[in-house]
């Protein structure tokens, strides 16, 4: 065997080994994700449309539970995100992308609340 060969390079150079420690999915695992992201995406929906739980705030709450199992799920299984994938380094983008969605939704709520509490017609508050 040749050296090129023994470094991931077939014969005509081209880099088809996968030595840089990274997993990748099979067919099982891309199913699997694929049949729970359904299921968490339709949980939600008969939630709603059912009107199942009678309380818009804990249906939204719960939802929300979803949302966060399927963020999950497509990190897991469709992104292959774990602690060993490039010596760790995936998992701290991982939060700081985390850090920056918590900043950018705790803001966008805090905004959205004070405009709601400040701007409403003053007849809105009476009664």
């Amino acid at each position: 065997m040749s050296a090129a060969s023994k470094a991931g390079h077939d014969d005509h150079g081209h880099g088809h080994g996968h030595a840089d420690g990274g997993s990748h999915g099979t067919f099982k695992d891309y199913m699997t994700g694929f049949v729970l992201s359904v299921i968490l995406t339709a949980i939600p929906f008969i939630l709603v449309m059912g009107n199942v739980l009678g309380n818009d705030r804990i249906t939204g709450i719960v939802i929300m539970g979803f949302a966060v199992a399927q963020i999950v799920v497509h990190m897991i299984y469709f992104l292959h995100m774990n602690t060993k994938s490039e010596g760790g380094w995936t998992i701290l983008a991982l939060i700081f992308t985390l850090t920056l969605v918590i900043i950018t939704l705790a803001g966008s709520l805090w905004v959205m609340y004070h405009l709601n509490t400040n701007m409403m017609p003053q007849h809105m508050h009476m009664g």
